[in-house]
């Protein structure tokens, strides 16, 4: 059975106390608004397709700013625009891992 998104992406959004690494301090938000509004402009949001979230903490904010892709459960880091269209060109649109972004 295949999902109601062919990827649905989540993006940590966490804001911890002052000091704290957090996803927050490295622009998370609009990096997540940056990449769904990229997927509409390229026609892949919507049923069948991808879907671009907001998520709360998802504990892994100690390696940086992260994003999940699912439904393969893969974890990337990004630092700006240029690593956010690479995420999405290789492993959105083309199918392809992006491994230098990847986390463990």
């Amino acid at each position: 059975m295949q999902g109601y998104y062919k990827h649905h992406v989540f993006f940590c959004l966490n804001r911890r106390e002052a000091g704290e690494n957090c996803c927050a301090n490295h622009d998370a938000e609009a990096m997540q608004a940056y990449a769904k509004e990229r997927i509409k402009t390229l026609r892949r949001a919507g049923q069948g397709k991808v879907r671009i979230n907001k998520a709360g903490c998802l504990d892994r904010c100690d390696l940086g700013p992260c994003l999940v892709v699912y439904p393969e459960g893969v974890w990337y880091t990004y630092l700006d625009k240029k690593d956010i269209d690479e995420i999405i060109d290789s492993h959105l649109v083309n199918g392809r891992i992006v491994e230098r972004l990847r986390l463990p």
